[in-house]
């Protein structure tokens, strides 16, 4: 990992004095409880207060024991050994051991799991005793521990006698209102899209924590209403901050805003496995690169920079940005503004008067996402392309993407491992079972399916950066997606709050005291 990685913008976490209630509020309500059944930030960053894994990331970022406390190689690239916590018990008082280990893994490798592209080189999970775990693997996989930060463990006799055997995504069961994990925070209350309620597990093994001893999250969708909550004294934290309200924010007694950068790029996706536009049986045009090329020409990423994100994000020319590891050096540079050659792309491709389409995109996941798009709409009008804007709330997105029901996309990417690798297994592997299980618009490119399990296992990083590079090459040269930006971080606080702000945007409670 990068030296610029292990800047987390942190203040001091005090020893805990008096316990505190503490009210926090975002835009996003994490959508289940069920760690293995959504694999997304407001999820997988929610339930870190509540579950944990083998391992988990610090407040610079670096991986530490969590539920293992060591782990080593296997052989000759067979696997990973961990060596598991020994006295720890799940929030009904259950004992944790491997048993749980291998019922975690087999739900979150399953089919109904939404994390099953973590586990593609998982051959098999061992449990040598009642604390020694063998995860075995394909082939060496060198960064597998930093893969697995935030995969869950859960009580094996608590999830089979719920019967959530299995995640369950769509309809739901009851992992998806309750939880039973060992982190420091009980699941004391749930009302999906209202408020959700934390209260400390008093039997936890960690000792790291601030003096919260009630907290509350409430989601508020609409940014003028979480600005005036923050004001008011009605919530002590929201996130994010919205770009407009940023300086004023920063002026104001009382409060203060906390400024990052994200490790998420956002982007526009299309769809590259269909023969005919969404609902039509027009013939598809971005399954032409020359159409999606026009469109990454049209997009004047500079002009939202400046006007939308207010000077707060950076352009972005690949899937990941500058810091992380495996960036392509040599591929910095994204596609310029040029109308001209947008529109003679499309005359090239046989579309000279352009053609209607549908863009759909969330209009509560990420900062400014619906002007976002709506900006771009009137971008694209330039060289004639009439996109259809259907923006809607994120808990609807997902399950739209899914269901193909689109012809070009809005997606935002934050690499768990803080390597490149990350989104070409989920964004660009050709979809299947337990890997690309979030490239909704269906590329496939043989070479690139060849080189992703190689670059996985490969240990000299010299070899390993040539093939990161020649896959970020075919990416931008087909124009799988259009990167835009990397996303800003803009929380704001009470100034009597100590937290920290992680660059994967996942805030964790027990970094939290109340002054």
């Amino acid at each position: 990992m990068k030296p610029a990685l292990l800047l987390a913008v942190a203040c001091a976490i005090a020893t805990p004095a008096v316990s505190e209630t503490f009210h926090w509020a975002g835009t996003t309500d994490p959508n289940t409880m069920d760690p293995h059944a959504g694999n997304s930030a407001p999820v997988l960053g929610f339930l870190n207060n509540i579950y944990e894994g083998l391992v988990r990331r610090g407040t610079d970022m670096a991986i530490e024991p969590s539920l293992a406390t060591s782990w080593e190689p296997i052989g000759n690239g067979e696997g990973w050994r961990f060596i598991l916590r020994e006295g720890v018990t799940f929030h009904d008082g259950s004992d944790f051991n491997a048993e749980d280990v291998v019922f975690s893994y087999q739900r979150a490798a399953s089919e109904a799991s939404d994390v099953r592209s973590w586990f593609a080189s998982v051959t098999d999970v061992v449990a040598v005793d009642d604390y020694t775990v063998d995860i075995l693997t394909s082939n060496p996989q060198p960064i597998f521990p930093d893969s697995i930060a935030n995969w869950m463990m859960m009580d094996s006799g608590w999830t089979m006698a719920s019967s959530a055997d299995l995640p369950a995504p769509g309809e739901g069961n009851f992992a998806t209102l309750n939880a039973n994990g060992t982190g420091p925070y009980v699941l004391a209350e749930r009302q999906p899209g209202l408020e959700t309620v934390l209260e400390p597990f008093e039997g936890w093994w960690g000792e790291e924590r601030g003096n919260v001893t009630r907290g509350i999250f409430t989601p508020i969708d609409n940014s003028a209403t979480a600005v005036a909550a923050l004001l008011a004294g009605d919530v002590d934290m929201i996130n994010p901050v919205p770009v407009q309200d940023a300086d004023r924010l920063d002026g104001v007694d009382g409060v203060r805003l906390i400024r990052g950068t994200e490790a998420r790029v956002i982007m526009f996706g299309f769809s590259q496995d269909k023969d005919t536009l969404f609902g039509t049986d027009d013939a598809n045009p971005f399954l032409d690169v020359r159409v999606r090329q026009a469109v990454a020409h049209a997009i004047n990423v500079p002009a939202i920079l400046q006007t939308i994100m207010r000077g707060s994000a950076e352009p972005a020319a690949q899937l990941v940005g500058a810091e992380m590891n495996g960036f392509s050096e040599g591929l910095a540079m994204r596609p310029g503004l040029d109308l001209d050659r947008a529109r003679a792309l499309l005359t090239d491709a046989g579309y000279p008067d352009g053609f209607s389409f549908l863009l759909k995109c969330p209009n509560d996941r990420y900062i400014n996402d619906e002007s976002v798009c709506q900006a771009t709409v009137a971008m694209l009008a330039q060289i004639g392309l009439d996109a259809q804007l259907d923006a809607i709330p994120v808990s609807n997105y997902w399950p739209e993407l899914r269901e193909d029901n689109y012809d070009m996309y809005l997606l935002g990417w934050s690499p768990g491992t803080f390597d490149a690798e990350h989104p070409f297994r989920f964004l660009v592997h050709t979809p299947q079972d337990n890997i690309g299980t979030w490239n909704f618009g269906g590329y496939s490119n043989a070479r690139v399916d060849e080189l992703i399990p190689a670059i996985q296992s490969e240990i000299d990083p010299v070899a390993r950066q040539a093939m990161l590079d020649e896959v970020a090459a075919t990416v931008q040269d087909d124009v799988v997606y259009v990167p835009l930006y990397i996303q800003p971080l803009l929380w704001g606080a009470a100034d009597n709050i100590e937290l920290t702000q992680r660059v994967d945007n996942f805030f964790i409670l027990r970094w939290v005291t109340v002054e």
